[in-house]
Formats: structure tokens, sequence, C-alpha cells
């Protein structure tokens, strides 16, 4: 019975691998990046990003643009136009230009949910003028594609930049009570990028940016930090502390009118420090200005979101998850306003470093 068993199981698997749709490398285009920009009225311009494998093993890059008024329409002009299939299998990051992105993008992020053969964590961006720009400079020696991926996880999981990728960008528009927000890249020289700050979003339109002296603090209430640092003054001196991890946690305190506490919680070593001795006394007014600076900090930013009434940070989901009956139309309407938050911030040095 169980060699019958295995027979009809081998059987089976083998009648699903020939339904597989097989293509060889060699005769497709691979589109590893994709750049969206806004063209006259409204019709949207599309670029593909495809690596050209050189002999001597480096990855060039080639590049070539559609138009349409349907984002799936655009995949269809560029079709047109290349020699082989395109296929999306190793999709990286989808640019969008500034214009664009001001706009409106769902469409678009919504053909790319849509479709089978592209992943959840592909990285999704904003791009400073048309991402069209972004895509046409000559970044590394292996691909622009991988570069501007790279740069992404690399500043995601060592810097400021809060996780971001096309499944949370959806998981966060869809959030009742909070909003998305993207990277936002621009050109730092003819080979170079840069992450300018965080487009945040009203919906599927970019309404604000944090900059980048402001991403830190940003990151803080959003997501947590593994790897990050941040240079402080101290009295006349400067101390940069490193290795800096931290989490975050909500507190409901009231309900009429609405008021939260934000606890943030920081980990750091300090690696240099411009004074001539790091005593025990001045690591804790480290600590203290510290805790001042990102209370100060992260309170100008939630009030800035408040002002431009978008809510990356998510009040309006934790207080909905906390609140029976709670009235998001209210919320959205009268209650985010007037809502108060209070950050609480708790640093600990826990070492010195070279500098003791």
């Amino acid at each position: 019975m169980k060699k019958q068993m295995f027979a009809l199981m081998s059987l089976f698997l083998l009648l699903l691998s020939g339904c597989v749709e097989k293509e060889i490398i060699d005769d497709v285009n691979i589109e590893m990046g994709f750049g969206y920009d806004k063209g006259k009225g409204r019709m949207i311009e599309g670029t593909a990003m495809i690596p050209v494998f050189e002999p001597d093993k480096k990855i060039g890059n080639f590049s070539f643009t559609g138009k349409s008024t349907i984002a799936w329409d655009v995949l269809s002009e560029l079709q047109r136009k290349s020699s082989q299939p395109l296929v999306r299998g190793r999709l990286e990051v989808v640019v969008f230009g500034e214009k664009l992105a001001e706009r409106g993008i769902y469409d678009i992020v919504d053909s790319f949910q849509r479709d089978p053969s592209v992943g959840a964590r592909v990285y999704l961006t904003v791009s400073e003028g048309r991402a069209r720009d972004i895509l046409s400079g000559t970044y590394g020696n292996r691909g622009n594609a991988v570069y501007l991926s790279d740069l992404i996880e690399h500043n995601t999981e060592n810097r400021d930049l809060p996780e971001t990728n096309l499944h949370l960008f959806l998981f966060d528009y869809y959030q009742e009570g909070k909003d998305p927000y993207l990277p936002k890249l621009k050109k730092a020289g003819k080979d170079l990028l840069e992450i300018e700050g965080v487009s945040v979003f009203k919906k599927d339109k970019v309404v604000d940016m944090v900059p980048e002296k402001k991403m830190f603090f940003f990151k803080l209430m959003v997501d947590r930090h593994s790897e990050g640092s941040v240079k402080i003054d101290i009295d006349k001196e400067q101390a940069e502390i490193r290795s800096i991890t931290s989490s975050s946690k909500m507190k409901l305190d009231e309900r009429n009118p609405y008021s939260v506490t934000m606890n943030i919680k920081i980990n750091g070593v300090v690696r240099d420090y411009s004074g001539q001795k790091l005593t025990h006394r001045t690591v804790k007014a480290i600590e203290k200005t510290l805790e001042e600076k990102v209370n100060k900090e992260c309170t100008q930013l939630a009030r800035q979101f408040q002002e431009k009434d978008i809510d990356p940070v998510g009040f309006g989901e934790f207080i909905k998850s906390k609140t029976r009956g709670f009235d998001i139309k209210k919320w959205e309407k009268q209650d985010y306003k007037s809502l108060k938050v209070k950050i609480n911030t708790d640093v600990v040095i826990t070492e010195t470093g070279v500098v003791e």
C-alpha cells in the first residue's frame, strides 16, 4: 500500500512540474528595477531597468520607457519595444517620481500586488525629481537595481531608515488609523545616490517628508534600531553613541480627550567623546541629554503629523485596538488633532568603549 501511495505521489508531482512555465535566462529580459513618472494629463511614463551581463562579469544597465494611462498597459508598451519577453520575477525595487507620488500611486502599487511573479518584499521608493533620472545613472558594478536594493537594506539594518517594502506599504494603506511611508532618494553625484528622507503619505499621495536629520527620531517612533548611531552636544563637548538598540511601546492614558504616552527605551555605547576624560558623571549627563533630545524631537514630529493630518506612527490604530466602539470617522475629523502625545525616553549607556 505504501509503495502504491509513493508511486501515485511521484506521478502527481511529475504532472505538476510539467505545468510550470519554463523561461531560459538568455531568452528573456529580466526587469530588476522599474520607475514611474507623471506624464502629460493622466499619462504614466514607465521605465524598465534591465541588467546586462558583461564578459568581464560586470553588470551593465539598459533601460527603455513606455507610456500609457494604465499601469498594466505600460508593461504592454514596453513589451512591444523589447526584443525578448520582459519578466518581473527578479524585481528588486520600484521608484516613483516625485510628481506622480503627489498625484497618487495606488493604481500602480495595486498592479504589483496582483502580479504573482512580484514578491511582497520588493522595495518601493520615491525620488526627488523624476524616477527616470534616478534609474539612468551607473551605480557600482552589480547593476543599478542591486545597488538601490542594497542601499535601502543597509540603511534599514544599520542606520535610520524604518523597514519598508510592498507588503508593509499595503498593510499601512489598508490599516485604519495609520498612514504609509517610503524612503525618498536623490542624486548625490553622477554615480551616487543617497536617502534624502522619508516620504509620508495620506492614503496613496505624498503630503509630507521627514528630512534626513529627523530620521533617527522617526525610526524610534515607528520601528526599532538594531545598529543605530547619534551625535549629541554635552556642555562644550560632543559625544557619539553607536551600536544603539531601541524599542517603543505606547500606553493609552485617557479617552476624553485622547492622551497617549510613548515609552522609548534606548541602549547604546559611547564610541567617541571630544573631552579629555569620560567619567561616570559625564555618562549620566549624556544619558539625560539624549533623553531630553529624543523627547523634544519626537514630540515635534508628532505635532507635525497632526498638523498635516497624517498618522505614520499609528496612534489611531493603537487607540482603536484599545477602545470598544471606536469611531474612526470622528477620530480622523476631530479627535486626532486634539490628541495629547507624551514622549518618555529611558537611555542606558551600556559601555563607554575605547574612550573610557
